[in-house]
C-alpha cells in the first residue's frame, strides 16, 4: 500500500497499521495528525475521531512546554472519548517520526512521558501499567475457546480475552472487546491491554492478536513495560468533517 499523506482541509492525516505480523498481516489502523496545531479545538478532533471510526486517532501538539523538542505531545481519541494513555498510538507515532526524519526519545500523552527506542522493525515504547484505563483481562483455557467467542461477548466494559499459545515459550492468543458503544465491535491490536497482561504475569509475551497482529512486551527494572511492534504504512483517507 502506498507511504503517503493527504489533506483534509485541517492538516496532513496518515493512515498506519500498527503491530503488523512479520510478514505484514494484521494490525491496528491507525490515523494521525501530524501537525496538530491545525485542529486545536477538543470538539473538532472528538468529531474528526468520530467520522474516521478507527480504534484511535492521535493528533501531534508538537515539543513538550518545557522546550525539550525531543518530547512530543500527543492527544489520543478513540471514536467516543479522549484517552490519557493507549499503546498502539504511540508506537505508531514514534515510528511515524522516524520514517519522516523526526526521531524522538519520548512522547507525552496527558498520563505521563514514556520513554521511546528504535530496533531494527521494531519500535518500542515504555510506559506503566497505572496509565492503563479500566479494562478486564480473562483467562480462557485454550485458544479455541478464545477463538469461539462472540464479537463482542455478552456483558458491559473492556474485555481483554486470552490463552496461552506456549505457556514455556511466553506466547499468548488474545482478542479484545471494548464494548462501549461506539462502532469499535473488536480491536484488532491492542497495546493498552497487552501492557496491563504482562503487569499481571510479571513476564515478557509475545501477543498474537485479531487477524495477524503480533505485540512484544518487556517487563523493565523501574516498574515500566516496554511494549513494542512493527508499524506499515497505508492509504490515507480524507474524512468529510466540517
Amino acid at each position: 500500500m502506498s507511504e503517503r499523506s493527504e489533506t483534509n482541509g485541517r492538516g496532513g492525516l496518515d493512515l498506519l497499521r500498527v503491530f503488523c505480523g512479520p510478514a505484514g498481516r494484521g494490525g491496528n489502523a491507525l490515523a494521525v495528525m501530524r501537525e496538530g496545531a491545525a485542529l486545536p479545538g477538543q470538539a473538532d478532533r472528538a468529531a474528526l475521531a468520530a467520522e474516521l471510526g478507527y480504534s484511535e486517532t492521535v493528533f501531534v501538539d508538537g515539543a513538550a512546554d518545557d522546550g525539550d523538542a525531543a518530547a512530543v505531545e500527543v492527544d489520543i481519541h478513540t471514536p467516543s472519548v479522549r484517552l490519557p494513555f493507549a499503546g498502539h498510538p504511540l508506537v505508531g507515532v514514534a515510528w511515524l517520526l522516524r520514517r519522516t526524519g523526526r526521531p524522538v526519545r519520548a512522547l507525552r500523552p496527558s498520563a505521563g512521558e514514556a520513554a521511546v527506542r528504535y530496533d531494527g522493525d521494531l519500535t518500542w515504547v515504555r510506559a506503566r501499567a497505572g496509565w492503563v484505563t479500566e479494562r478486564r483481562t480473562e483467562r480462557y483455557g485454550s485458544v479455541a475457546e478464545v477463538d469461539a467467542l462472540p464479537a463482542p461477548p455478552p456483558g458491559e466494559g473492556w474485555l481483554y480475552a486470552w490463552a496461552w499459545e506456549d505457556e514455556a515459550a511466553g506466547t499468548v492468543h488474545a482478542r479484545a472487546f471494548p464494548r462501549r458503544g461506539d462502532g469499535i465491535v473488536e480491536d484488532e491490536a491492542t497495546g493498552a491491554a497487552a501492557l496491563l497482561l504482562t503487569h499481571q504475569l510479571g513476564r515478557p509475551l509475545t501477543i498474537r492478536q485479531g487477524a495477524g497482529s503480533w505485540l512484544f512486551t518487556r517487563p523493565c527494572g523501574d516498574g515500566t513495560i516496554e511494549i513494542g511492534g512493527r508499524v506499515r504504512a497505508d492509504t490515507p483517507v480524507v474524512p468529510t468533517v466540517r
